[in-house]
């Protein structure tokens, strides 16, 4: 399982989707295209463009008190110097970490250090559990409406209303042709993202 996706509440999705067969195809489609247009950058091109997505995030990240980001997967844009740029302005950073396959998904303080239950580099068990006040998060595809469409295991799906309760400002990130010019899916659990940046900029989504 890809790196998507604090709280202890447990908040049980509901199963199956009504939409479950088409978000299906259409993340199977949007994979395809990530990959392809990754495969299509140097590596110094892709780079660079990760390193203009700090500079979009910039403002939002420098306002932020914890800012929680990911550890990147295969195609995914990285997010790991907008972390840097956090960490230099002293601000708390943290990524997810779960404490077995089944359990909620917090997030941590500090870097990645060891493999978590679904195979992707998490913090240690012992680092802090923080609630950041600045989200985020992978996604495969993402519409006008800041509706995203994640990896399908659910994880963000059980938190982000919590976060957004919490005051939490919800941002998804990825490369610019992940964002779709057509309407995705909506399940009663989805929450609507904040706003959308890629290296192009940062598109706000109206509520």
């Amino acid at each position: 399982m890809a790196s998507e996706d604090f709280l202890q509440t447990t908040i049980v999705v509901p199963s199956p989707s009504p939409h479950a067969e088409s978000k299906a195809v259409l993340r199977y489609e949007a994979r395809k295209r990530r990959v392809a247009f990754v495969a299509g950058l140097a590596v110094a091109e892709r780079e660079g463009l990760e390193d203009r997505l700090a500079e979009v995030l910039a403002p939002l990240v420098d306002a932020a008190s914890v800012v929680a980001a990911y550890h990147p997967v295969g195609s995914e844009i990285d997010p790991r110097a907008v972390l840097a740029r956090a960490g230099n302005q002293a601000t708390t950073t943290a990524l997810p970490a779960f404490a077995d396959a089944d359990a909620l998904m917090h997030f941590r303080s500090g870097v990645s250090a060891e493999d978590g239950p679904h195979g992707i580099p998490q913090p240690p068990g012992q680092a802090r559990i923080v609630y950041p006040d600045l989200v985020l998060v992978p996604l495969v595809a993402v519409d006008a409406a800041g509706t995203r469409l994640g990896q399908g295991g659910g994880h963000y799906d059980r938190v982000l209303g919590e976060l957004r309760s919490a005051g939490a400002k919800i941002i998804g990130l990825g490369w610019p042709m992940q964002r779709v010019d057509f309407r995705i899916p909506v399940d009663e659990w989805d929450i609507p993202l904040d706003g959308f940046a890629s290296p192009d900029g940062l598109e706000a989504f109206l509520p």
